[in-house]
């Protein structure tokens, strides 16, 4: 009676492949196997060829065919480009918000420079600070420096080169506007809220650093006068000049030649420069940050 073949046995029955030469039939060699080790070489080739074929899939393939792949890379790029665009955002607030008081100041209007530039004030502040000034508020500018800061308390305009805010500018390099005599000290007791650098008429008067003019006009006391607008909220400001060579919105380089040294406007008594810092609304000794 013939034996009956289990599952086992067809699995584990040796086979021998014998290969000879097919002239001769000289044996050249020999392969011992049975189905079980052809199942599990066969599963660990087809499972290689799975895993290979899906990692080209989800990676260089992906590139080519996918068009998924692509919308993918545009919105991480975009949530990323609106995160900058959020944060940059902020800063231009905070800068736009600073320059609308400064105007404000240059109008003879009075200002509350007490709070920081928080979010909340640059909402409060962003209308305000998109509105252009019209002829009659144009107009009023030629005598806003005679006016100017005087509504503010000598509490708030005193120096605030203490602590973090003088480690700040500490970190900004300074180029001096010129070299010469500096003839009167910065005494905001006095409301000079700055400092007279006696020079020849005509020199020329560099910018302190990189920024944006957001001033440039003939005012009655200060006369030909330009101010610009640094980077984090400080303001430079230039009086007395014979003329301006910059114009209100120009971006400016540190060591740029804004101006030529004069003697105009009411309160002058020869050719000098009158020269301010301002710093997130309060004036600074523009002597300790910068060499003359």
């Amino acid at each position: 009676m013939k034996s009956r073949k289990t599952l086992s046995n067809w699995l584990t029955n040796r086979y021998l492949l014998i290969i000879r030469n097919e002239e001769n039939f000289a044996e050249k060699t020999t392969v011992s196997f049975n189905y079980a080790k052809l199942i599990v070489i066969a599963s660990g080739l087809l499972i290689l060829l799975v895993a290979l074929a899906f990692f080209l899939v989800t990676t260089v393939l992906s590139e080519w065919f996918d068009p998924r792949h692509a919308q993918q890379q545009t919105r991480r790029q975009m949530v990323e480009f609106n995160l900058k665009l959020d944060s940059i955002e902020i800063e231009m607030k905070k800068k736009d918000l600073l320059i609308s008081r400064f105007q404000k100041l240059l109008a003879g209007d009075s200002v509350d420079f007490s709070d920081d530039l928080s979010e909340e004030k640059i909402a409060e502040g962003e209308a305000s600070s998109n509105k252009e000034l019209d002829e009659n508020e144009m107009a009023s500018i030629d005598s806003a420096f005679r006016k100017q800061f005087s509504t503010v308390n000598n509490a708030i305009l005193t120096s605030v080169v203490e602590g973090t805010e003088a480690s700040e500018l500490q970190e900004i390099v300074f180029f001096p506007p010129l070299k010469g005599l500096v003839s009167s000290k910065y005494n905001p007791l006095q409301n000079h809220y700055g400092i007279d650098v006696v020079a020849v008429s005509n020199d020329p008067v560099k910018c302190v650093a990189d920024g944006t003019v957001i001033f440039s006009d003939w005012s009655q006391d200060g006369g030909y006068t330009i101010a610009v607008q640094h980077v984090g909220n400080l303001i430079s400001v230039y009086k007395h000049n014979s003329a301006l060579l910059k114009e209100t919105g120009n971006f400016i380089r540190g060591g740029d030649v804004i101006a030529l040294v004069g003697n105009s406007g009411e309160l002058t008594d020869g050719p000098h420069l009158h020269f301010e810092l301002w710093y997130n609304g309060n004036s600074v000794n523009p002597e300790e940050f910068v060499s003359f």
